[in-house]
Formats: structure tokens, C-alpha cells, sequence
């Protein structure tokens, strides 16, 4: 069997097997039904091993709190009235599992009832389950940067097959971060890169080729965090987030730059690399206007055997336009999404909290 991306398929399944059903039991009724959330492909980088857990013939339905009291009724009218495949691909689904996070497996069957991957939410219950937050036009900065970018980024990748309640403008707001966040997230990153600047070629100096390797590393992430900020699209987290760079509207002299540093198999390789990656992200950073055009070169650190750009100067001029702003003088230390592997503290909007808290006035943090 062809494989078909998950987008269209979910489409397909939407308006052929689950819509005909509702017009005729449920005439008149308004709704919102679409993709979007968790899932490789929302973001269509779904391929054949995608198919073996939580992808399928699916999508969310959303009701108003009106509406809401139907659901049982339209989750009895799908598992007896769909069909039980669709293209090929199973609508039958396991129970989900306890132990692996609620995961749900394609089970064929040859007759009904199907038990089938749709959600029936509310707008703000889903909103407040998968994000956080339920209200989205009065948020704090804190909230912004409390906030998972993946979740983010599946939430603007949403496709909307019918928006009776008007979910894709609900969902504008999340069009990307606000400028003062963005000014924020850039001058973390610059931060990042500025403390380790030296040390690539430090670690090298005395022999350490795999500590250069990895300062390397953490410098070329923070780079191309750097090029999706600047371009105005948020990361995906770890799974896809080279495949996502490499789509990225950048610079192909800057993303060969960054592939080159990772991949040189010796310290002088390594830095010509990095450092030509540096300034090609510098010069897309005067480009964007966010502040004065900042003048960076490639030079020696304090007179030592190692070359540098010195970063710092960038991230003053980007705290110099947050003063007077609620993230002015705020350590930069980033969001904790874009730090890899800590999606279990990110993606659980039961942290956010203590997530916020971090962002807040030392003064205004209570030190019991």
C-alpha cells in the first residue's frame, strides 16, 4: 500500500466518512473540526514509520460549551457508523495505554463498532488541556516564555476543515512571539553562544578534541535557534529540529556553514567553520532591525590562539531595547523548551507556574 502524508488523509477522512454523518443526525449543528496538536503530521513530516502509533484516519471535533452535552451521542454515532478502514489505513484503535503515556495502536478489524482517533473538546478545553492557557489575548510575557514552542508551532500548523466556532482566529494570537519575547529569546541565545565562545578552541588547546566537539555542538544549536527567531518561526523540538532547519528560509552559505563546524574533523576546520556561521548569523541579525547595526569581527580572544566574534556585544544591544520592559534585566537564560530532552518539565502545562517564576522580578520571587 502507497503511503499517504497524514494531512490528506485526515482531510479525506473528515469530509467522506465523519461529515456525511453529522449533517444527516446532527443537521444544523455548528462546529469546528481539523488537525492540529500532537502528531508528525501536523507539521507533514509524517512518513511510513509514522504509521505504527497515534496516526490515522483522525481529527478533533470542537463543540460549543452549548453543544458539549452531545458528544456522547456523536461518539456513539462514529463507532457504530464509520467505517472500520479508510484508504487502507485502520479507523479501529486500541484503549490507551496507561504505561506508555496514553498511546493508542491501529487494530484491524473486519466489522464494527470502531473505536477511532477523534477528540471531542470544547475550544478553551482544549486549549487549557494542551497549552495552558484558555484566554489567549491578554498574555504576559511570562506566559509567552512558560509556553512550549512545539506546542506552539502545532497549534499555528493547525488545518481547520470546517470553523464554525471561529478557532482560527482564536488561535491568531499565536501567531508567533511578541516582539519584546522574541528580542528576549534572540539575546538568551547570543548569551549562550557568548559563554562559550572560547572554549572550542580552549578545549582544543589542551587536547580535549571531544569537549570542542560538544561546545561546538551547543554553539551550532544556538545558532539555528538564532535563524528561526530572526526568520519569525518557532523550533520544533528534538525529532524534527534539523529536518526543520534545513526548510528554514535561511541563508544556504549560513546553514552550510553550521553543517561544516559539526562536521570538521579538527579543531581548525571546526573554527573557521563556526566562526563563519557567527557572522552570517550577525549580519542576519543587523538585517532583521531589531537594534543599531552592531559591528562584530572575527578576531583573537584577549590575544590568545583562539578566534571569536565576541557575541556579547550583540546581546547589550538587544537588552538595551528591553529596558523599561518586564523582561529588562531578567537573567537570559532562554525558554526551557528550547533545551533538549526536558519535554516531560515543557510540554506539562501543570509546570507552568514554576515555569512563569522564573521569569519574574527577583524581588517579587519569595525566597522560602
Amino acid at each position: 500500500m502507497a503511503f499517504i502524508k497524514g494531512k490528506e488523509l485526515c482531510r479525506e477522512f473528515f469530509f467522506r466518512a465523519a461529515k456525511p454523518l453529522l449533517d444527516e443526525v446532527f443537521p444544523g449543528l455548528v462546529y469546528t473540526a481539523g488537525l492540529l496538536g500532537y502528531g508528525s503530521d501536523v507539521l507533514g513530516y509524517d512518513d511510513a514509520v509514522s504509521t505504527d502509533h497515534m496516526w490515522g484516519p483522525r481529527f478533533y471535533l470542537f463543540l460549543s460549551p452549548e453543544n458539549i452535552a452531545l458528544q456522547p451521542q456523536i461518539e456513539k454515532l462514529f463507532a457504530e457508523k464509520l467505517p472500520v478502514n479508510f484508504m487502507g489505513y485502520s479507523v479501529n484503535f486500541s484503549e490507551p495505554d496507561p504505561n506508555d503515556c496514553g498511546v493508542r495502536h491501529p487494530v484491524p478489524v473486519e466489522n464494527g463498532p470502531v473505536s477511532p482517533l477523534i477528540w471531542i473538546y470544547t475550544p478553551g478545553g482544549y486549549l487549557k488541556e494542551y497549552l495552558g492557557k484558555e484566554n489567549l489575548e491578554q498574555l504576559s510575557a511570562a506566559d509567552w516564555l512558560a509556553f512550549s514552542e512545539h506546542r506552539l508551532l502545532a497549534l499555528r500548523s493547525a488545518e481547520f476543515y470546517t470553523d464554525g466556532l471561529g478557532m482560527k482566529a482564536m488561535l491568531a494570537p499565536l501567531r508567533f512571539y511578541p516582539l519584546d519575547v522574541q528580542k528576549y529569546l534572540i539575546a538568551s541565545n547570543w548569551s549562550l553562544i557568548a559563554e562559550e565562545q572560547a572554549f572550542v578552541g580552549r578545549c582544543a588547546q589542551v587536547g580535549d578534541e571531544l569537549g570542542s566537539r560538544l561546545a561546538c555542538g551547543r554553539i551550532a544549536e544556538r545558532l539555528m535557534r538564532l535563524c528561526f527567531l530572526y526568520c519569525g518561526e518557532y523550533a520544533p523540538y528534538s525529532k524534527w529540529f534539523g529536518t526543520a532547519f534545513s526548510r528554514l528560509s535561511a541563508d544556504e552559505q549560513l546553514k552550510k556553514a553550521i553543517a561544516a563546524a559539526v562536521a570538521a574533523p579538527d579543531y581548525a576546520q571546526r573554527e573557521a567553520a563556526l566562526i563563519k556561521a557567527q557572522l552570517l548569523t550577525a549580519k542576519l541579525h543587523n538585517a532583521s532591525g531589531m537594534t543599531e547595526p552592531v559591528a562584530v569581527e572575527a578576531q583573537k580572544y584577549f590575544g590568545r590562539e583562539m578566534t571569536v566574534i565576541f557575541a556579547d556585544r550583540i546581546v547589550q544591544a538587544v537588552q538595551d531595547t528591553l529596558k523599561g520592559t518586564p523582561l529588562d534585566g531578567l537573567p537570559l537564560l532562554g525558554s526551557i523548551s528550547e533545551v533538549a530532552n526536558m519535554v516531560t518539565l515543557s510540554d506539562d502545562p501543570r509546570w507552568q507556574p514554576r515555569i512563569r517564576a522564573l521569569y519574574s522580578p527577583a524581588a517579587s520571587v519569595s525566597d522560602n
